[in-house]
């Protein structure tokens, strides 16, 4: 009878790409009775090698900044709706 065992290597190729990449984990959850919030739980978990990550922080501070100068309103802009190409008919032809 033939056993399936994990390869060391493929186990060490996977541990090195998301240590390339990175990895995160954003969890939001809320607990709540009748309307009365009971429990929150807000977690991030980052798992990735110390480059990536600080790559990740740079990143999102740009974006924190771009945030607090306005420089995002356009995207507020298609997230509102303002701007945004209305939804027409389309008119089929029958044959």
């Amino acid at each position: 009878m033939a056993t399936n065992t994990p390869n060391a290597s493929s186990l060490a190729e996977v541990l090195d790409r998301i240590l390339d990449k990175g990895m995160v984990i954003d969890v939001w959850a809320r607990v709540s009775v009748v309307g009365i919030e009971i429990l929150t739980v807000e977690a991030r978990v980052v798992v990735a090698s110390v480059d990536t990550f600080i790559h990740y922080a740079q990143q999102i501070s740009m974006i924190e900044q771009a945030s607090q100068s306005g420089e995002l309103e356009d995207m507020q802009d298609l997230e509102t709706g303002v701007g945004a190409i209305e939804p027409r008919a389309i008119e089929v032809e029958e044959s």
